[in-house]
């Protein structure tokens, strides 16, 4: 993974500069998981899109079993469960059978009444517990907070006893405090903006241009931007901002003007055109030819011809 503590531009759209030192002092595999949290935000635009795509990355990056995000309904005190992932959930971003807690009851409502996270390391042993969709041994619950107020709470179940540590709940709190200040933007309509001097965008140029990625034919956005530690919609935004091409065209740039310097050189002359194109990264002849058209506006054949008529007249000259 490309990330380091020095490409952190993510996190410091939500903490102060001298938290994310912390956390990279006490845990740098943290700070890149918090890193691939808040990049994975940027593109959302609605509480929904939010809540989803924390409880998603929370089994996937965190290696949880079930996640699910409750928001307070002030209206009726009880707490509403929103999102899901893991068994409460088909894949459609929906809640399968949500269920309903009012506040002051079970450990989820204890919490958001307390504004106090709570590990349980044993569900048998605390009465509050509350069955969701099946039994689970051990529970992590932690408030969401915007305001100064509890909104709501994350809250995770795992079959193991005393599955939850220390970590889990540092995690749980960072990713908490990313909500508050995702869904604070999304009120108050902020929005990104995104400037060529993005420390993400240029460890992406370091990329195609010093190490020249686009060579490897099965380059990917995903890949990539696991390369830089961000998320794929993330890098995907970056690019699309500020190269006003998609991910696979910018690759392609860089592919097509590869192949014109090769064209170019004397020691490829005995190179087909289609090796050439191969060679800069191209998976087949029919992309290759049609990539070169777009960005050239002439095929390959005419442009190595032009280049020969130019240099040999600059040589009569």
């Amino acid at each position: 993974m490309y990330f380091d503590t020095d490409n952190k531009q993510g996190l410091l759209q939500f903490f102060e500069e001298e938290i994310v030192k912390t956390i990279g002092k006490e845990h740098i595999q943290a700070l890149s998981i918090l890193n691939y949290f808040a990049t994975s935000l940027f593109d959302k635009h609605s509480v929904h899109e939010v809540l989803w795509s924390i409880t998603e990355n929370c089994i996937s990056q965190l290696n949880l079993e079930d996640c699910v995000i409750y928001i307070l309904d002030h209206k009726s005190n009880t707490l509403v469960q929103k999102a899901a992932y893991g068994k409460k959930n088909k894949k459609e971003r929906k809640v399968v059978s949500p269920i309903v807690i009012p506040l002051r009851q079970g450990i989820v409502g204890h919490v958001a009444t307390s504004g106090v996270p709570e590990i349980v390391d044993d569900t048998e042993d605390d009465e509050r517990y509350i069955i969701d969709d099946k039994p689970r041994s051990s529970e992590l619950t932690v408030p969401i907070f915007c305001n100064n107020q509890v909104i709501g709470v994350i809250d995770s179940e795992h079959s193991e006893i005393g599955f939850f540590t220390k970590h889990h709940l540092q995690m749980f709190q960072l990713i908490a405090q990313l909500l508050e200040k995702k869904m604070t933007h999304l009120f108050a309509r902020k929005k990104n903006v995104y400037t060529d001097d993005n420390s993400y965008f240029q460890a992406f140029l370091t990329l195609v241009e010093t190490k020249k990625i686009y060579k490897n034919q099965d380059v990917s956005l995903s890949m990539v931007a696991n390369m830089l530690g961000i998320s794929a919609n993330y890098l995907s935004q970056l690019i699309n901002k500020l190269t006003h091409e998609n991910f696979t065209r910018c690759i392609n740039t860089y592919r097509v003007e590869e192949t014109c310097k090769m064209l170019r050189r004397k020691e490829y002359a005995h190179y087909s055109i289609t090796g050439i194109g191969l060679e800069s990264g191209f998976k087949s002849k029919s992309t290759f030819y049609k990539a070169f058209k777009r960005i050239k506006g002439i095929t390959p054949r005419d442009y190595k011809n032009k280049s020969a008529i130019r240099s040999s007249h600059f040589l009569e000259v």
